[in-house]
């Protein structure tokens, strides 16, 4: 996506959601913001408390709430057309399986917190595409959590933040989802990768050489992290840990080594031990990364692209044909240094670092050959690491 476009964009929708929440409700809402996350590298090791490599992109969702005296919450999406209200004090852990929970599971979750929440009315639109693997669930979380607080007036640290909100998409929702997309999504910042510890929370602001551009390609093949074959691997791998923690005491799989994990190999079923040596080697993956790009060596950077996505691919085998595809084209195009699965896996996009004078020409010739290979039209997005919903908030924008 053109970052200034993004800006025309989101500014025309900013516009949208404050005019259609002062129609429904009658009073202006004040506009929050939070923007979607792609992963660079690092898949599936924030659950275990490894290392993680995304940025925030342009792709957003806006909030705009108001109060109200009745302690009720009223969500309404405008993307779905519909609406949800619930009552406050009386709010328990009962999702309905339906998009609402999200938001909902937000409000759950600061009273969780200890926090206050008075009743509002809520308008939410967003164009960040579902099931996509960019963290659709977490821009939403964020938004919404970020404009509640500003109605409590209540000001809280980033890790607070994603920590609330990851607990609403865990405890509430019940998607087994680890906190990089909360993290990123509410503390990005514009120009920069973020390399996060999930198990501290501390982090890097990596930046990205102005010769290299991400492009984002949606396989168009939607995924689902609260049901399906996420959850089976999150289980799986917790089948592995446990061995590694009865047999060597390893709390996490952040504090095993691969050694650790091949004596303990006939211990475990073979599909624990191909998830937990995916995760294992992938934190290698990150951190190796980090130093290819401070050294500025992106060959090497592209290289470990490759791998994680086999790693993905084979040993935690949550790719698909068309996705394998599209990184498969990818690979092929000229100024392409590196391609992957992003995301939760199942479908959704890949992620792709190109040259900036072959991007053009890097989209035109992946879409035309995924659409020749598969029959699928694939959208493809060019982007730049974005500001996530805390410094959009403290810029003033959206507001």
């Amino acid at each position: 996506m053109n970052p200034s476009f993004s800006v025309q964009y989101m500014t025309a929708v900013e516009g949208k959601v404050r005019a259609a929440h002062m129609e429904r409700f009658g009073v202006a809402g004040t506009l929050f913001s939070a923007p979607a996350r792609v992963n660079l590298i690092g898949e599936h090791t924030d659950y275990t408390g490894g290392l993680v490599m995304p940025m925030a992109i342009e792709f957003r969702t806006v909030a705009a709430i108001s109060a109200r005296n009745d302690g009720q919450a009223t969500f309404y999406s405008a993307n779905y057309g519909e609406s949800r209200s619930l009552d406050i004090a009386s709010l328990e852990r009962a999702p309905q399986g339906h998009w609402s929970d999200y938001a909902a599971g937000v409000v759950w979750s600061l009273k969780q917190e200890g926090i206050s929440v008075s009743g509002f009315d809520m308008s939410l639109e967003g164009d960040v595409p579902l099931g996509a693997g960019l963290s659709s669930s977490a821009s939403i979380e964020v938004a919404v959590a970020l404009a509640i607080l500003s109605l409590s007036d209540v000001t809280l640290p980033l890790e607070t933040v994603a920590t609330l909100c990851r607990r609403a998409e865990n405890q509430y929702v019940g998607a087994k989802s680890g906190i990089m997309d909360q993290f990123i999504v509410a503390g990005g910042v514009e120009h920069r990768a973020m390399m996060l510890d999930t198990r501290s929370l501390a982090y890097d602001l990596l930046p990205l050489p102005e010769e290299i551009r991400v492009v984002i390609a949606n396989s168009m093949v939607r995924h689902s992290v609260a049901t399906g074959g996420y959850g089976n691997r999150r289980d799986e791998v917790e089948e592995g840990q446990a061995v590694l923690r009865k047999v060597f005491g390893r709390e996490m799989l952040r504090d095993a080594s691969l050694e650790e994990l091949e004596e303990c190999r006939e211990k475990m079923p073979v599909e624990s031990y191909l998830r937990c040596r995916h995760i294992i080697s992938e934190n290698g993956r990150v951190l190796e990364a980090r130093e290819a790009l401070h050294a500025g060596d992106l060959k090497r950077f592209g290289a470990l692209m490759v791998a994680a996505h086999a790693s993905m691919r084979d040993d935690f085998a949550a790719s698909c044909p068309e996705v394998d595809t599209l990184v498969e084209i990818a690979l092929r195009q000229e100024g392409c240094i590196g391609a992957r699965i992003t995301g939760g896996g199942f479908g959704g996009c890949t992620v792709n670092v190109v040259r900036t004078q072959d991007t053009e020409r890097f989209v035109a010739q992946v879409k035309s050959e995924y659409e020749k290979a598969t029959g699928i039209k694939a959208d493809c997005f060019v982007s730049s690491p974005s500001d996530g919903a805390l410094a959009l908030a403290a810029k003033g924008e959206a507001k």
